[in-house]
């Protein structure tokens, strides 16, 4: 389990049913012609869907509401209407999804293109040919759509840092961090050290995002033996490319040149395969009067005593963390250069993690009965809601049937067990109505 989580709640609500339709027809020569209303179409689902090239939650920090469509209502005719297109959410690979509100682990989302509906569409509601039959053959029944599914999810993604900061604890990595990166992702606590690492969620300006962890404190520490557990370095390992910070104003009396092969040879100390990682050097603090004489050395310098693989390529970026500026390439360039880089081997135990699939969760009981202060029954509960939201209230046989279906579902046998007496009122929601004994 690695230890930065991002995280983020968002609402999804599926596409309501579209009602059913009371119509007759009305043609020439056919007395009292027969029901002729329509079925609604079916509501759209909200469907989670895993796209490759995603590697962080940031897209939902600014959206976090998900509506499907509703279904289309029926119409005369005998019409069905049109059920919706559904709702795709993309998400990156390794997300885990959970009911926000219990906790319930609905689905982990792995693989490309894998999907999972975490709110279904409303069934739509049937019109009055349904509901013809010998003894009414003209009915004026018909039921409004199903409502959508409506939850709150919790998104969770294990992040991996693609990108680590190195450098010295003055050189401004925690000043570009936070220049860099809006989201703080979760961070779990290190029993093993008191040091925090600083993670951020990192956006380019064309849309591309990725984490950034500042590695160096724990590198240093780790160098002078402070058991940082492996469970740490491990995750460094993971790090596709480091950015090598250096205070080019010379501020601290010291040498950029020497600070750089300085952190290298502690990189290099670790023997986590460090130095085979893709380099990009940040010259911070260009704003400083010293800074461009120092860069220019610098440059010179590492170019002349260079001499490993890197040397004809080590991108050198001047920018100043305080006034942002030359930071919008150092990102892009970044971005460019994770998107090319494989991802390092992961471990054994890393690939094992198991994964459960996902199912709804069974419904609580079909109602509950209440009583309030001014001695009204109330009835609560989902199958309830939902059979009253289907309820078209303006036939009265649709009336009479919801009366059955009650009876049916024993409530009129609960409320005389609770003491209702005749011509108590009962409300569902905002709905009151006679209890006839």
């Amino acid at each position: 389990m690695s230890m930065f989580l991002d995280q983020v709640t968002i609402d999804v609500k599926a596409g309501k049913g579209g009602d059913g339709m009371v119509a007759f027809r009305r043609e020439k020569y056919v007395p009292d012609g027969g029901p002729a209303g329509g079925d609604g179409g079916q509501g759209g689902d909200v469907i989670l869907v895993v796209e490759e090239g995603l590697r962080t939650l940031m897209d939902f920090r600014f959206n976090r509401h998900f509506k499907a469509q509703p279904g289309e209502n029926g119409m005369s005719k005998g019409m069905h209407g049109r059920g919706s297109e559904n709702t795709f959410v993309k998400v990156p690979p390794g997300t885990t999804v959970r009911d926000a509100e219990t906790g319930t682990l609905i689905g982990d989302l792995i693989e490309n293109g894998q999907t999972l509906t975490v709110a279904k569409g409303g069934r739509g509601g049937r019109g009055n040919i349904r509901f013809a039959s010998a003894k009414n053959p003209a009915p004026e029944i018909a039921e409004n759509g199903e409502p959508g599914q409506e939850r709150k999810i919790e998104l969770e993604l294990k992040v991996l840092a693609d990108v680590g900061l190195v450098g010295f604890p003055s050189v401004g990595k925690s000043t570009l961090l936070s220049v860099i990166s809006s989201a703080r992702p979760k961070i779990g606590a290190y029993h093993f050290t008191t040091l925090v690492p600083n993670l951020g969620m990192v956006s380019t300006s064309d849309g591309r995002s990725f984490a950034a962890a500042d590695l160096p404190g724990l590198i240093e520490g780790a160098s002078q033996g402070v058991g940082l557990g492996t469970q740490f370095l491990r995750h460094i390992e993971r790090t596709r490319v480091i950015l090598h910070v250096i205070d080019m104003s010379g501020m601290e009396g010291r040498d950029p040149y020497e600070d750089y092969l300085a952190i290298n040879k502690e990189l290099a100390s670790h023997n986590m395969r460090l130095m085979e990682r893709p380099q990009i050097i940040v010259a911070n603090k260009m704003d400083m009067p010293e800074a461009e004489e120092n860069l220019k050395k610098f440059k010179e310098k590492i170019e002349k005593e260079r001499t490993d693989e890197y040397a004809d390529h080590l991108p050198i970026f001047p920018i100043s963390g305080v006034s942002r500026k030359g930071i919008e390439p150092l990102l892009n360039a970044t971005a460019d250069l994770i998107d090319v880089t494989p991802e390092f081997p992961l471990y054994e135990e890393e690939i094992v993690e198991d994964t459960v699939r996902y199912g709804f969760q069974p419904e609580g009981p079909e109602f509950t009965i209440d009583r309030d202060s001014d001695a009204t029954w109330i009835l609560s509960g989902e199958s309830l809601a939902r059979l009253f939201e289907m309820t078209n209230f303006e036939h009265d046989e649709s009336v009479m049937r919801f009366a059955r279906q009650l009876r049916g579902m024993g409530v009129d046998e609960a409320l005389r067990a609770r003491g209702a007496k005749d011509g108590d009122i009962v409300r569902i929601g905002e709905y009151e109505f006679e209890f006839v004994d």
